[in-house]
This record gives structure tokens, C-alpha cells and sequence, in this order.
């Protein structure tokens, strides 16, 4: 890879990254309980189409980065950007490949990682229930979210996110309702529908 390919990569990566550090803020201060900065976070999440935006955000500014590149080199131009058209590749190509790891793998893993999923213990245990609920997210970036505010609730055990928008959730059935779960304030923003 010449010099130009390697520079494009890392503006791509960086392009790709950036936008999504609210997710990945919102995820580490989850973990280590830092619940007045996940507040902070918590109301970005609030936004339906967040993530939608995020990946936009990059776009723009790996456009912005493009430009900048082909005017220092005089060639802002259709004819300059079909000249370089492999350095624009890369920077696009790793731009929207961060953003798909981010919503396909990264978030779906570090989704469960702060999650209280003891289902070997809980499931010999009487009155727990398990449920699997669809919820409307926009994307995997706001499972953290869902997870935190059912951890928040008496009588849920365990929280278990499955990509795209399925979550199992393990609770009490003697403390919690399954029509007092359906009607937690997160599901007023993000609809909840039980699938099995």
C-alpha cells in the first residue's frame, strides 16, 4: 500500500470512529457505574435515529476530509477525484466499514458485557420467568441503553441482548409483571412487543 492508501485508511478509520465515542462512552461508563456521566450520555440515546445520524456524521466528514485532500493537491476537480479515485476508495470503503463493524459486531458484543446474565443460577430457581422481547431500536448502539434502564427494575434477574433488536429478559414473577415490564417508560420511546 503506497503512503496515500495508508492515509486514507487512518482518515477513514478516524472519519469512522469519531461520531460513534458516544457509544462507546455510554457502554464503559455503563460498566464501571458511573451512573451521573451515563445520564449525561443516556439523553443522546433518547434520539430515535441516533445512530442514522452518527453514520452520516462520518460521511460528512470523511467528505470534508476528501475535499481538503484534493484541493492541497490542486485536483479538486471531478477529473481530480477520478485521478484519485483509489485514495477516495479507501477512505469511503473504511469509513462505511467501521460504521458496519460498529452496528454488526462491536456494539452486539459489548452490549452484554455489563449485563447481570446468571441464567445457569436463576433459571433452578422458582417463580423466574424468561421473556423475549422485540424492541424498536434503531440500531445495536442503543442496546446498552435498553439493558441499563431494565437493570434499573426490582424483580429483573438478567438482561440478554441478541442482534438486531431482540432482547431475553429473565425477572421475578412474584415482584414484577410481565404487563409492568411492557409499560417501563424506556418502551414509551422505544415500542417493546413480545415475541415468544
Amino acid at each position: 500500500m503506497d503512503e496515500k492508501k495508508i492515509t486514507g485508511f487512518w482518515s477513514g478509520l478516524l472519519y469512522g470512529l469519531l461520531p460513534h465515542s458516544f457509544c462507546i462512552a455510554f457502554i464503559v461508563l455503563t460498566v464501571i457505574g458511573a451512573t451521573a456521566l451515563t445520564g449525561l450520555v443516556r439523553s443522546l440515546f433518547l434520539i430515535p435515529y441516533f445512530f442514522q445520524f452518527l453514520v452520516g456524521l462520518s460521511l460528512v466528514l470523511a467528505t470534508i476530509s476528501a475535499f481538503i485532500y484534493l484541493r492541497r493537491n490542486g485536483l479538486c476537480s471531478f477529473g481530480g477525484a477520478k485521478r484519485k479515485w483509489r485514495y477516495l476508495a479507501v477512505l469511503y470503503g473504511t469509513t462505511l466499514s467501521v460504521n458496519l463493524l460498529m452496528f454488526m459486531v462491536i456494539l452486539p458484543k459489548v452490549a452484554n458485557i455489563g449485563s447481570m446474565n446468571q441464567a445457569s443460577i436463576l433459571s433452578q430457581q422458582a417463580n423466574t420467568a424468561s421473556v423475549m422481547l422485540a424492541v424498536d431500536i434503531p440500531c445495536s448502539g442503543h442496546a446498552p441503553l435498553i439493558i441499563d434502564e431494565l437493570g434499573k427494575v426490582e424483580g429483573i434477574n438478567w438482561v440478554e441482548f441478541k442482534f438486531p433488536n431482540l432482547f431475553e429478559v429473565n425477572y421475578d414473577s412474584r415482584r414484577i409483571s410481565l404487563e409492568q415490564l411492557l409499560t417501563l417508560e424506556i418502551f414509551k420511546t422505544y415500542k417493546a412487543k413480545i415475541i415468544q
